[in-house]
């Protein structure tokens, strides 16, 4: 595959469309050593109601989040919808799924709810064909389901 006229040289860690996969993957590892950092941190708070470590978490998440956008010259902009009540569904959705999560971490063994938290992605195929009737291919279902066996085979022993 080669470069179109104007791009940059595809190189090792840089794809045809300019996009350099090296820091994408450095991103994605940095991240998850981040969530799981948190969830330690979650799971070593011991016996803190779920509801304080959401509101601590959600808290201390607002200022990187405004600097960042301050910083972009959107902060005007960050917080005008022309969808109010579709906005704050999804905030009460985010909220109640944060804060069961996080309540699976206080009771579960870390491990475990890692490999379930891995599990996500293969449950959103699963939902976003039920309830929002998109169209999954056998090859995305094949998928989902040796995913799905995968998680099933790393809890098998807190099952039995």
């Amino acid at each position: 595959m080669t470069a179109g006229p104007g791009s940059p040289p595809a190189t090792a860690g840089n794809d045809a469309g300019g996009h350099n996969t090296l820091t994408g993957i450095m991103f994605k590892i940095v991240s998850v050593a981040v969530f799981v950092g948190m969830q330690t941190c979650i799971k070593a708070a011991g016996t803190v109601p779920a509801g304080q470590i959401v509101f601590f978490r959600s808290f201390f998440a607002i200022f990187p989040i405004i600097a960042f956008l301050a910083f972009r010259k959107e902060l005007g902009t960050a917080f005008t919808t022309n969808r109010p009540f579709n906005h704050i569904a999804r905030g009460l959705v985010g909220v109640c799924a944060m804060g069961l999560g996080f309540f699976a971490l206080t009771r579960l063994p870390l491990p475990e709810a890692i490999t379930l938290n891995y599990a996500q992605p293969l449950l959103v195929v699963v939902f976003s064909s039920i309830f929002l009737g998109e169209a999954i291919r056998v090859y995305r279902w094949s998928a989902v389901a040796v995913g799905l066996v995968g998680v099933l085979i790393i809890s098998w022993p807190e099952l039995t």
